[in-house]
């Protein structure tokens, strides 16, 4: 088995990459990641330069048998695993911590696979260690400070832990369907409190004369998509973020993703003010990017989450993962949820401090979550 670093996605099919694929993740597919490319957002000028491995069966190249998407990364931007003070604590012994590694998908903070193998492989732990493997290689050959993968399945966490790399946990509200019927029977497993406000906020949308649509598919014409990027833009304007993407993408999404895309609009007459993305897998909902033009009362969290969930219901999706951060989601019935990521560290001396960090923001989490286990939105007989 051997090894090779592309720089383009355009150098490998759609079919032979998304048949690494296994659960149908759809932000590890071809489309999504060589959307990032072909539109700039990923590229050297953005400080992510596409590094991706393939593995291939010794004597031929006709189809990979493994693959990582793979950045070499001179910043720390767009990750959503913070490590800044890492690097600050490098640059004050006088070291470099940039160029690293980083195995993840750009801009997007959901779990998912980071050693791609067939679910059909017969060997995958062979492949899994040749692929970790080979990327140490690289990281001595070209002198990187460190390797990291974010967001790692358990399959992937399994692999890098048996290859030494320091697991580092951080925490994200999912939601979970029960076998709801409707969103009536999810709201009922509820507090009397917390039903209550629920009902009240989407009241508040109603009450403002607004009129919610989901639209998915051929539904969404290039109209929808142009309000979606102007909505995502005000939402990074208001918070005088990084806009990490641009309009090309978002029509790259319409051309190649609308068939896993869920937009969900709010109208307003016949203007429509508010909007989120989402992005379907086999039975998750993918809560990406919202944004408004104006305000109103509740519409926040109607347009991201409880029409959202609505729908997970109605199709008979397992989970909605809203995105990271906001303890706002647990009153409104999504729960904390560990997320993974994996460090490896050239520097020995650092590795050894940071796995002590790690250690103490672990017994941090876990105060954490039982602080949030306690103020659970549901009702204890549930």
């Amino acid at each position: 088995m051997h090894c090779e670093i592309i720089d383009s996605l355009s150098s490998v099919s759609a079919a032979d990459w998304d048949s690494l694929n296994g659960d149908g993740n759809p932000f590890v597919t071809h489309a999504f990641l060589h959307g990032l490319e072909q539109t700039g957002c990923v590229c050297e000028r953005t400080g992510w330069i596409p590094q991706h491995v393939l593995a291939y069966d010794d004597g031929t190249r006709d189809k990979p048998i493994g693959a990582v998407p793979l950045y070499l990364k001179f910043h720390s931007y767009g990750e959503y695993v913070f490590d800044w003070a890492w690097a600050n604590a490098y640059a004050r012994a006088g070291l470099e911590y940039y160029p690293k590694l980083l195995a993840a998908v750009p801009f997007t903070p959901v779990t998912g696979p980071r050693l791609l193998v067939s679910d059909s492989a017969a060997d995958r732990r062979r492949i899994d260690e040749t692929l970790v493997n080979f990327i140490h290689q690289y990281a001595r050959r070209f002198k990187v400070s460190s390797i990291h993968c974010l967001f790692t399945d358990s399959a992937t966490t399994r692999a890098l832990q048996q290859s030494r790399f320091m697991i580092r946990h951080g925490n994200q509200f999912h939601w979970h369907n029960r076998n709801y019927t409707d969103f009536e029977d999810f709201i009922s497993a509820l507090t009397s409190k917390h039903r209550k406000n629920i009902r009240r906020e989407r009241r508040l949308v109603r009450d403002a004369g607004l009129t919610m649509e989901v639209l998915s598919g051929e539904m969404l014409t290039e109209e929808h998509w142009d309000l979606m990027y102007q909505f995502y833009r005000s939402t990074v304007d208001h918070h005088g973020a990084h806009a990490y993407l641009n309009r090309s993408f978002f029509h790259w999404l319409a051309q190649h993703m609308f068939d896993r895309t869920v937009m969900v609009l709010a109208r307003a007459g016949s203007r429509y003010v508010a909007g989120a993305l989402n992005m379907r897998g086999g039975d998750t909902l993918f809560g990406r990017y919202w944004g408004s033009s104006q305000r109103y009362d509740g519409l926040h969290f109607e347009t991201c989450y409880y029409s959202a969930i609505d729908y997970c219901i109605g199709r008979g999706l397992n989970r909605f993962e809203a995105g990271a951060q906001g303890e706002h989601k647990l009153s409104r019935g999504l729960l904390p949820t560990t997320t993974v990521s994996a460090h490896w560290l050239h520097d020995h001396r650092f590795a050894n401090a940071i796995a002590d960090f790690i250690d103490q923001e672990s017994t941090q989490l876990r105060h954490y979550a039982a602080a949030l286990d306690s103020h659970s939105p549901f009702r204890r007989e549930v």
